[in-house]
């Protein structure tokens, strides 16, 4: 008899498997679950995070509760720098190892030990040019430069579906609800 542990050890083995064109498909479908503006933004905020970090390894985590879409130089999910979180009706940028970034302009939010995020998306209140802000770059780059392990000069972007939940919480706003 198969136990829990190896069913999901197989169900992982599948995930990393899949081509690159599958994995977006994948991601794809998971951006689609979401309120169209939601996903609008999402996209927006991805492309614009790919062109910042154009070596680093994407790990999609679709999880009960939400979306997550980690940049790393690695593979190794605790090396993560940024993720982009989707809970229904926001988006979110999430510095992995933001804790001790400088922040004189207090756009970080957060009071944990490690991470630190900016709310890019809060249902109907967009801010995805938040990434072109002059000081958002400085965080970012400041970011990349004091990470754990630097993104490879010559590494190529990679896609990877690292979860996926049998049972999730809907991904869109109930009418009228926050």
């Amino acid at each position: 008899m198969r136990t829990r542990k190896s069913i999901n050890r197989n169900a992982k083995q599948a995930l990393s498997d899949l081509s690159q064109a599958e994995a977006q498909a994948q991601l794809d479908s998971f951006l689609a679950k979401y309120d169209p503006e939601v996903e609008t933004i999402a996209r927006r905020v991805l492309g614009k995070m790919r062109k910042l970090m154009p070596g680093a390894i994407e790990m999609v985590y679709d999880n009960y509760n939400w979306l997550v879409i980690g940049f790393s130089p690695t593979e190794r999910p605790s090396e993560a720098i940024f993720s982009i979180v989707l809970p229904p009706g926001r988006v979110t940028l999430c510095f992995l190892q933001g804790a001790g970034l400088p922040d004189p302009a207090k756009r970080l939010v957060g009071s944990g030990n490690v991470v630190r995020s900016i709310r890019l998306y809060d249902a109907g209140t967009s801010d995805a040019s938040v990434l072109d802000d002059p000081e958002v770059l400085a965080l970012i780059n400041v970011a990349l430069n004091r990470a754990k392990v630097p993104v490879s000069a010559g590494a190529r972007r990679k896609l990877i579906i690292r979860a996926i939940s049998e049972r999730q919480r809907p991904r869109r706003r109930a009418p009228g609800g926050m």
